[in-house]
């Protein structure tokens, strides 16, 4: 019997895009323009190539998802103030690789005001950006900031002839990324499904779980439901982790054969429309918990559930972080793991040998999502109705002496996705269980 398939969302809609788009040009000041390239393919071996995955800002703001495509934003002109330069039509290299939009397809198909072959951007472009005084480019581009130092050149070029100077260009990244971070309802929803779709595959990858299995086994189980339900795979490399490998946070080697007396630590997350699940679950191959694996993974749990339960408009991720601290270091004191007062282990900062990360990050088109943790050094930023973050504490305890052997080789995380709304926040991952008895009825072989 083939596993269900659940509903897809609706995709976002032009007129979304369109709405960005003014909202990113008008904080703007006058006379500015804005550059943005999206992603190119990247040669894997040979004459193949990665799977290919845009660029996020350029998905934003305009939906399209070829490669080699550049937006420009020219606030106030007469034919048009947003303007794309996308692959030629090639009927030759579409038998190949696929069908291209052309400029026609781009204008039609994502309401773009004005778009052009690449080939005309050479000979287009000077023209566009002619007499403006700013140009906003993603600093951390190579591409975009050629394109700036050539705009300067012409500029600087056509002085004599009376022709308005450019001043410089200012990196575009931090008014996106601001926008970003607060979600539409439609953003909502996919991640939402993302993370119905990721659940679904930690159930799957817990069920299947037995001693003898490789983790790249369990890492198929969760990688066939991803693409199994509409998804382009994986939002990021997939983490397995039985026993000590558990300890290493961004372990993805996952070649190990699963033990029976081991846990397993799987952080992966499925993505959708580029929108990224990411869920972390740790669960007993066999099935059951041992005494010493139950009082660490509760530890865990009880921190993160006093975590998710103070996400709200209003408080922090710094507040909520620092409690999770406080946590478990009471929790490492009371099994023994460290010693003396729970303050002064947090001081000392004791607890970081067993504690690496913090507790949260903003979650949407990227895993880990662009947008700042602070309005300020000094100031935390509050929460808000849309953001979408995680809540993942852990704890990773080395094999070495000194430390009570039964926990020793021991890693734990446990990470939801969270919504913050009017009244407190929507867990977008509760589909996947976390209490430790719900684990160990789901893991029961007939």
């Amino acid at each position: 019997m083939l596993p269900e398939l659940l509903p897809r969302p609706p995709a976002i809609g032009v007129d979304e895009y369109c709405t960005r788009r003014e909202a990113l040009m008008a904080q703007l000041p006058a006379n500015a323009a804005v550059v943005l390239p999206g992603a190119s393919l990247v040669t894997r071996s040979h004459d193949s190539e990665y799977a290919f995955r845009q660029n996020s800002d350029f998905y934003y703001l305009t939906g399209i998802t070829e490669p080699d495509a550049l937006l420009v934003l020219v606030p106030g002109r007469d034919t048009g103030e947003s303007v794309v330069f996308c692959q030629d039509r090639d009927p030759t290299l579409e038998a190949w690789t696929g069908r291209r939009l052309g400029a026609r397809g781009v204008e039609r198909e994502h309401d773009i005001d004005q778009a052009f072959e690449n080939a005309d951007r050479d000979a287009l472009l000077p023209t566009l950006l002619e007499g403006r005084e700013l140009l906003y480019v993603p600093l951390n581009n190579p591409d975009a900031l050629e394109i700036a130092e050539e705009a300067f050149s012409a500029a600087h070029a056509g002085l004599r002839r009376g022709r308005a100077p450019l001043k410089g260009w200012l990196d575009v990244s931090a008014l996106i990324h601001a926008m970003r971070l607060i979600k539409s309802e439609t953003e909502i929803a996919l991640l939402r499904h993302a993370a119905a779709v990721s659940a679904r595959a930690h159930v799957r990858a817990m069920q299947a779980s037995r001693p003898g299995l490789y983790e790249y086994q369990l890492q198929a189980e969760l990688e066939h439901e991803f693409v199994w339900q509409g998804g382009s795979g994986p939002a990021y490399s997939t983490i397995v982790g039985g026993g000590a490998n558990a300890c290493v946070l961004h372990y993805i080697e996952n070649r190990t054969a699963l033990s029976r007396e081991s846990l397993v630590l799987i952080d992966a997350g499925a993505e959708f429309d580029l929108y990224a699940g990411d869920i972390t679950r740790t669960f007993p191959v066999g099935g059951q918990f041992s005494d010493a694996q139950r009082a660490l993974y509760q530890v865990v749990l009880d921190a993160q559930e006093r975590a998710v339960s103070a996400v709200k408009p209003g408080a922090t991720l710094v507040d909520i972080h620092q409690n999770v601290v406080k946590d478990l270091t009471a929790g490492l004191i009371a099994l023994g793991i460290l010693e003396g007062d729970v303050q002064a282990r947090i001081d000392d900062e004791s607890y970081r040998r067993f504690y690496l990360h913090s507790t949260s990050h903003w979650l949407g088109l990227d895993v880990h999502d662009v947008g700042t943790y602070r309005l300020d050094e000094q100031t935390p930023r509050p929460l808000v109705p849309g953001m979408v973050l995680t809540i993942e504490p852990g704890l990773y305890i080395p094999d070495e002496d000194g430390i009570p052997s039964a926990y020793r080789g021991v890693g734990i995380r446990i990470e939801d996705n969270l919504v913050v709304t009017s009244e407190g926040h929507e867990n977008l991952t509760s589909g996947v269980p976390k209490q430790v008895a719900e684990i160990e009825a789901l893991m029961v072989k007939e």
